[in-house]
């Protein structure tokens, strides 16, 4: 079973958690945190390797979330642009272009693998969508699609794997291609959810922000944070606030806390 709660209280820790975070204050050494930034493509595209198509699920439920993909149009059948930023291998676009026909879709990502396979998907079109290499933090989105032209961009758990100094410059890139009035939908992960928890000590690169094993890192949001980010580069604020699930296993008797911060922002 499964329970969600919305809302912009944190999560609260128990004793137990508090002090294991407490103590866990070593960062990794600097030659290894820029060892990591160097060679952060190679490392995603070395995870796309190993789990071809087969890690994430198809995320059917990013419409049932995210109404304003509906509710954005002016009338029923109007064509609509998005960009998915960070598209990975394409579990958030294909249900997304397979749903609803009326949209046209910009699809990038870092890994130049997961962009191959998402051209070789069965379901790949270049009338429906236009898919390109892209590392948000320095290639120019302008370079593929055309300034104020796009109606939702969808950031969907990639600002957590850029390094925190650097999540500014991809909201300035999306600011260029996004038309006034219109949105970023934005899911990631939020302060102290599971994954957060189970890092092993010796995996903290700052504060909220760590290395798993494969070399690919992860930032857990507050909504704070989250807000200032977008505001700083001229975005406003529309819904900000973290998504609390509990996902029960009944046969372990095993209580998962997952916590997400969920938001929508407008260019003005």
């Amino acid at each position: 079973g499964a329970f969600q709660k919305k809302g912009h209280s944190a999560r609260i820790l128990s004793p137990e958690e508090a002090e294991r975070l407490a103590k866990d204050q070593v960062l990794v050494s600097e030659f290894k945190q820029l060892k990591l930034e160097k060679e952060a493509q190679k490392n995603w595209d070395l995870f796309y390797k190993r789990n071809s198509t087969n890690f994430f699920k198809d995320r059917h439920w990013t419409t049932r979330e995210f109404q304003e993909l509906k509710a954005c149009r002016e009338f029923a059948d109007q064509k609509l642009t998005i960009l998915e930023a960070g598209c990975g291998v394409g579990n958030c676009l294909f249900p997304l272009l397979e749903e609803d026909l009326n949209i046209f879709a910009y699809a990038c990502d870092f890994s130049p693998r997961a962009v191959e396979y998402v051209k070789k998907n069965a379901l790949y079109s270049t009338e429906r969508c236009k898919v390109f290499q892209c590392d948000l933090t320095k290639d120019d989105l302008l370079e593929n699609i055309p300034a104020d032209s796009v109606d939702v961009v969808t950031l969907i758990f990639v600002l957590s794997a850029i390094h925190p100094d650097k999540m500014h410059l991809v909201l300035k890139n999306i600011y260029k291609v996004l038309k006034p009035g219109k949105c970023v939908l934005f899911r990631d992960y939020g302060l102290y959810d599971h994954a957060m928890l189970r890092f092993k000590s010796g995996s903290k690169l700052g504060e909220n922000f760590y290395v798993r094993q494969d070399g690919t890192r992860s930032y857990f949001f507050t909504e704070e944070f989250l807000s200032q980010l977008f505001k700083a580069e001229g975005y406003e604020q529309v819904v900000n606030e973290y998504v609390q699930r509990e996902t029960v296993n009944r046969k372990e008797d095993l209580c998962v806390p997952r916590v997400f911060l969920q938001g929508k922002f407008q260019k003005p």
